[in-house]
């Protein structure tokens, strides 16, 4: 749902004529300079650390080392834990000794407690502790004074923590006001004139003696308390107003920080969501990059604004090493990034590194949140695979969705009623469009009240639903978690009653302002409350609700219209008493988590649900879908949604797409063809539309732009079978879907900062038209000795190049990697339901040595059964002139009809006959064309099941 909606749903709730002005209003959201404890962060310059390690204070069991910080400015103490994890990763907590109340440490995300490596003490001496961390031969160094962590793989560092002695933690404190500096000042001055007045005249003296007792209240107290009244009372730390809005911090300031150094690192990604480059920039001279979710308004591109999600997952990458710093904390938090190479250019270095000097490259990233402790994970790759294992170990891996959720998707705001519906989902069949999911948003329902319906637009919920189930397709409804306060409305009643609310500092319901207007908020924090509202989505509760409907989460930053930052009051309070500060950036994850349970609880556990989410955090993976918010029908948010989408995947999210066609303004018929055409190749793929803006039906642009996105969404339902199959190696092996060049090419340093063109899995590259009249595209074919085709037209590219490819209003450039094997499904079907049992297609693009490999995953695509070995997961093998099928889970079954009709081999020599052996079967000459000029040979009706076993010889 828009940010801008705010001002358009109050407009409809009065029957204003309003045509919203397109651009995000800056002031509504703070910069580093605005937030009181960015600022004073950055005030705290490099080498300015007052940290020591006491190196005697070190105890050290079988996976875990714990050493005593002081701090020598405040003599405050903090406790330093680092431990060894199995899989080559190692955490690092910092908190205070004995805070005055216990500090948050964040829950629910880990998916486990991490299994512990072992840690070794390897040497020591006065200033330096060496312990090996498990068993890849890395090293851990601790520095007494100046504190800091340095890691070491062999000789080679490979990062350090604390090295530019950035380490800030400000530890819970009582306020020293005004007055009490002053009573203290003034209670030691008059110790001090009585002690003088009645001692004799020889002890008499402007000073006290050696010896003599300092009363606790005197003049050196005063003098601290003075000193710390003025650091104390910077602005910001006690209470902080922004715009109109006041957080009264009733814990006084609570950030930490830290630093980590990365020597031979130039590259660096992850931290989504931002509008920006998939590389991440250095961010001298400008914002940090901010995590904090917020609804925002028509979202800038390029730059470092926070948006609706947040993961704190860094990726760094060079041609030796891979490696993650994943920074545990919910609180806001911005991330400062410098290289000691940003600025320089490509020939510079180049100069630099054939002179023999200069120094080695190196990026330096801090981390400053406002609360909570320091709890951090270095993922220590050394590979990209490792380092997606790693993270998926500690959070989880994407969630396998149900098979439709991977067709194409229809939305706009909003369908007016079931008889819009019934006429939109009916022209896809007149036109013959394949679709599988068609959504309501908020105008479906009883003014605003989630779970409900209209019941003069939507009286027969569960006819529409069924019409739709006839034809083997499906419905999505929005739920958001901001609840209309109104006595007759059953949800808010119950909540209200069950004391669900998150609460103001006062004690009483939180309440703010969203599309309902007055709305209180589900305290999604408390498990209590998860479950209640879990148990919503049951049929016998969510009337009107049947099986094959489906939910999105929109506005769960969650978004307040008027909050400070269009979001809740940090000094709101949650279950446990928590402030909102605390756990500002877990809510959307929480509200999605809930609303996934509900609906696999409504099934009694049996069906996997389908979940979008707007706002995230590290695990939202586990339960669903993303997408990129409200953009715009613009050409650079196009081009945008391959960066944003390429973030999210690097972090565990692969279920990501953006609103086809863009959520704001109209699309000249050639963006939203392009924009289809875009969208077919990402995982989530769903057009969406505001609400003023003209509809939007493939239909609708003319009888030939209709047949290009025929064809875009032809290709998606073709390749179902591939993008399912990725999915399910994402669930078992935390690889992304649509991946960046570099993670498929880590050597190949021209991929690294590459975000036009990507890959889907390891098979397809993929490169979008993004350009408006675009003649003709760069594209760059990597891979030293490889070789790629052309899926369209089977033209063979030897790599690595970069070549000009023409391209027409049809063109959606797609390579295959040769030496890959890809299933497809070529028949054009109404939806993915309706090809479950249609035959498949291999193609089979063979590399330089004349060899292929490439995997099926099938199961029922719906339900869990494939826990208990219902599924299929098969490989294809070529080489030597045989292509073999085997099953790369013995113990797996399910029964399918599906079988292979026809195989494409590209990239082969004619062969003079072509046969088939099936175990139990005696040998069968199968019937082949050849085309000279592609090199392609075609199997025409080879007939064998997919699940057999064969080999196909070709002689």
């Amino acid at each position: 749902m828009a940010a801008a909606r705010r001002l358009l749903g109050v407009a409809l709730m009065f029957n204003i004529c309003l045509i919203p002005v397109l651009s995000v209003d800056r002031s509504n959201f703070k910069t580093c300079d605005q937030s009181s404890f960015c600022r004073r962060q950055r005030k705290f310059q490099p080498g300015s650390s007052s940290y020591r390690a006491v190196l005697g204070s070190a105890k050290l069991n079988a996976d875990k080392l714990e050493i005593q910080l002081i701090d020598d400015k405040n003599q405050v103490s903090l406790l330093l834990e680092v431990h060894g994890l199995d899989g080559n990763m190692t955490r690092i907590k910092i908190n205070e000794v004995k805070p005055l109340k216990p500090r948050y440490e964040v829950p629910d995300v880990l998916i486990g407690t991490p299994r512990p490596a072992n840690l070794q003490v390897k040497g020591q001496d006065d200033n330096t502790l060496e312990l090996s961390l498990g068993e890849q031969g890395h090293k851990l160094l601790v520095t007494g004074t100046p504190f800091r962590l340095d890691i070491l793989a062999g000789q080679d560092l490979v990062l350090s923590v604390n090295s530019r002695g950035l380490l800030y933690f400000e530890h819970l404190r009582e306020r020293k006001d005004t007055l009490s500096a002053k009573v203290s000042s003034a209670v030691g001055n008059m110790w001090h004139k009585v002690k003088t007045l009645f001692s004799s005249d020889s002890e008499k003296t402007d000073k006290p003696s050696e010896g003599d007792d300092v009363n606790p209240e005197g003049e050196e107290v005063a003098k601290a308390e003075e000193s710390k009244k003025t650091e104390d009372d910077e602005p910001g730390m006690w209470d902080e107003t922004f715009k109109t809005h006041t957080d009264s911090k009733p814990y006084g300031p609570s950030s930490v920080g830290l630093d980590f150094s990365l020597p031979g690192f130039e590259h660096v990604y992850g931290i989504p969501e931002h509008a920006d480059y998939m590389k991440l920039r250095t961010t001298e001279g400008t914002d940090p990059y901010r995590l904090y979710n917020l609804d925002v308004f028509q979202y800038e591109l390029y730059n470092t604004m926070a948006l609706y999600g947040s993961v704190p997952l860094l990726l760094a990458h060079n041609i030796h090493h891979t490696l993650g710093i994943f920074w545990l904390n919910a609180a806001e938090t911005w991330v400062d990034i410098s290289s000691n190479t940003a600025g320089k250019t490509l020939l510079g270095k180049m100069l630099q590194y054939m002179q023999g000097g200069g120094e080695t490259p190196q990026t330096d990233v801090r981390w400053m949140s406002e609360s909570g402790i320091i709890d951090v994970f270095l993922l220590l790759g050394p590979t990209p695979s490792d380092v997606f294992r790693q993270y998926a170990s500690l959070t989880g891996t994407q969630a396998l969705p149900p098979y439709f959720s991977l067709g194409y998707h229809q939305c706009r705001w909003n369908y007016n009623d079931e008889d819009d519906v019934r006429n939109v989902d009916a022209g896809f069949d007149e036109h013959d469009l394949p679709y599988d999911v068609i959504w309501l948003d908020i105008e479906h329902t009883d003014g605003k009240r989630y779970f409900t319906w209209d019941p003069h637009k939507f009286p027969n919920p569960k006819d529409m639903l069924s019409v739709l189930k006839e034809k083997r397709r499906k419905m999505v409804a929005i739920v958001d978690p901001h609840i209309k306060i109104d006595s007759a409305y059953k949800i808010h009643n119950e909540i209200r009653s069950r004391n669900f609310y998150v609460k103001t500092k006062d004690g009483s319901d939180y309440e703010g302002w969203c599309w309902p207007g007055s709305a209180a908020y589900p305290d999604f924090t408390n498990p209590e409350m998860r479950d209640w509202w879990s148990s919503m989505f049951s049929y016998d509760q969510y009337e009107g609700s049947m099986d094959n409907m489906f939910v999105w989460n929109d506005m769960n930053e969650p978004s307040v219209f008027n909050g400070p930052e269009v979001t809740m009051h940090k000094d709101a309070v949650h279950w446990g008493g928590w402030e909102h500060r605390e756990v500002h950036n877990l809510y959307g994850l929480y509200v999605q988590m809930a609303t996934a349970q509900g609906l696999l609880h409504r099934s009694g556990g049996k069906e996997r649900p389908f979940v979008l989410t707007r706002a995230f955090f590290a695990g939202s993976q586990r339960y669903g879908a993303v997408w990129t918010g409200d953009n715009a029908a613009e050409w650079d948010h196009l081009k945008m949604s391959i960066p944003m989408c390429l973030s999210l995947s690097l972090v565990g999210i692969s279920f990501c797409g953006a609103d086809v066609g863009g959520f704001f303004k109209n699309p000249e018929t050639e963006l939203l063809v392009r924009w289809y055409q875009a969208g077919a190749y990402q995982p989530f793929f769903r057009a969406h539309a505001h609400l003023d803006t003209p509809r939007r039906e493939p239909w609708l642009h003319g009888d030939d732009n209709m047949a290009l996105i025929r064809k875009a969404l032809q290709q998606r339902y073709a390749l179902l079978p591939y993008w399912y199959t990725l999915f399910y190696k994402a669930l078992r092996e935390g690889h992304p879907v649509m991946r960046p060049l570099w993670v498929e090419f880590p050597l190949d340093v021209s991929t690294f900062a590459m975000d036009n063109q990507y890959m889907l899995g390891s098979a397809l590259l993929v490169h979008p038209v993004t350009e408006a009249s675009a003649r003709g595209l760069q594209i760059y074919l990597p891979g030293n000795g490889e070789v790629w085709y052309d899926i369209h037209s089977y033209q063979k590219y030897n790599a690595p190049q970069t070549f000009y490819s023409p391209v027409t209003m049809e063109s959606i450039p797609v390579f295959q990697r040769g030496g890959s094997i890809i299933p497809r499904r070529d028949r054009p079907r109404r939806s993915s339901d309706c090809m479950r049992d249609d035959p498949f297609t291999l193609y089979v693009a063979l590399n330089m040595q004349g060899e292929a490999q490439g995997e099926l995953y099938l199961d029922d695509g719906h339900s869990y059964n494939y826990e208990q070995n219902e599924f299929l997961y098969r490989a294809f093998n070529y080489s030597a002139g045989k292509l073999t099928a085997s099953s790369l889970n013995l113990n797996g079954e399910f029964k399918t009809s599906s079988w292979i009709e026809r195989i494409i081999i590209i990239g082969a020599a004619k062969p003079r006959s072509i046969t088939l052996n099936l175990i139990g079967y005696s040998e069968t000459s199968l019937e082949f064309e050849y085309d000279q000029a592609m090199s392609m040979i075609t199997v025409r009706k080879p007939s064998i099941n997919i699940a057999s076993d064969f080999t196909v010889t070709l002689r």
